[in-house]
């Protein structure tokens, strides 16, 4: 099977303007800026609540701590939420104007939590719709790895992050691309 493609900014840039034209434009942003600057799994989307994000005052958690049912491997792990996904999340959570902690954070059309299967298909459309061939749910996972990679943050680091158990299982999700070589002999 194919590896998902990951995503440039020019192309991330065009799944978020064509979001931006359609319904459910700002659940649909942040879902998708979530895979890509948290690196979580979309089942780990898909089961998130409002208090795994939200503190009692409102303000949403620099840290996820993500319970063993809510993660692939059932181990569970603690995701780090950067300043930029926190703003998002802000804005999406006064918009929503929900304040039960036991509801699902991203809800479909019909008010119901999305399923694993479900983000899965949704994610595939808005990329398919976006015109970005090869993408998948794990795009945002994989370009969120490679990104950090292609700044210089070590594998082990990415490991711990992405919730790998082992360093050759995120070495697979690193993309190397022209940048990454250029800048790397001009360190030479």
């Amino acid at each position: 099977m194919a590896q998902a493609k990951t995503l440039t900014q020019v192309e991330i840039d065009k799944v978020l303007a064509y979001i931006a034209t359609r319904s459910f434009a700002l659940r649909n942003r942040v879902m998708l800026l979530t895979s890509f600057w948290s690196g979580m799994r979309v089942g780990e989307i898909a089961s998130l609540k409002v208090g795994d994000v939200m503190n009692a005052d409102g303000t949403v958690k620099h840290e996820v701590r993500l319970a063993a049912e809510q993660t692939k491997g059932r181990h569970p792990r603690t995701v780090f939420i950067g300043e930029k996904l926190r703003t998002e999340l802000q804005r999406y959570m006064f918009a929503r104007g929900v304040t039960n902690l036991e509801q699902p954070l991203f809800v479909t059309a019909g008010r119901k939590a999305f399923t694993a299967n479900v983000l899965t298909q949704h994610f595939f459309w808005l990329y398919r719709k976006a015109g970005i061939d090869g993408a998948s749910s794990h795009s945002g996972r994989r370009s969120f790895i490679t990104n950090l990679a292609s700044k210089g943050v070590g594998v082990r680091v990415l490991a711990s992050l992405a919730g790998h158990r082992s360093i050759a299982v995120t070495q697979k999700y690193i993309d190397v691309n022209d940048d990454m070589k250029r800048n790397a002999v001009e360190l030479v």
